[in-house]
């Protein structure tokens, strides 16, 4: 059987697209606490990044 991938992104924006995620270290934890959450979970996260008022997700 071959080996099939199936990647899903996932855009989440704060409410009213207010900058909320305004610096870099809290983006940076935000990314991570996705990240654990997700692996507690089994769920592999390829990419995680994004701005001040949105996050980009390729799981």
């Amino acid at each position: 059987m071959p080996l099939i991938k199936v990647y899903i992104h996932f855009v989440w924006s704060t409410k009213n697209r207010f900058p909320f995620l305004d610096s870099i270290e809290l983006r940076e934890k935000v990314w991570k606490h996705i990240q654990e959450n997700a692996k507690e979970k089994g769920i592999f996260v390829d990419f995680i990044g994004g701005y001040s008022d949105h996050c980009h997700c390729i799981i």
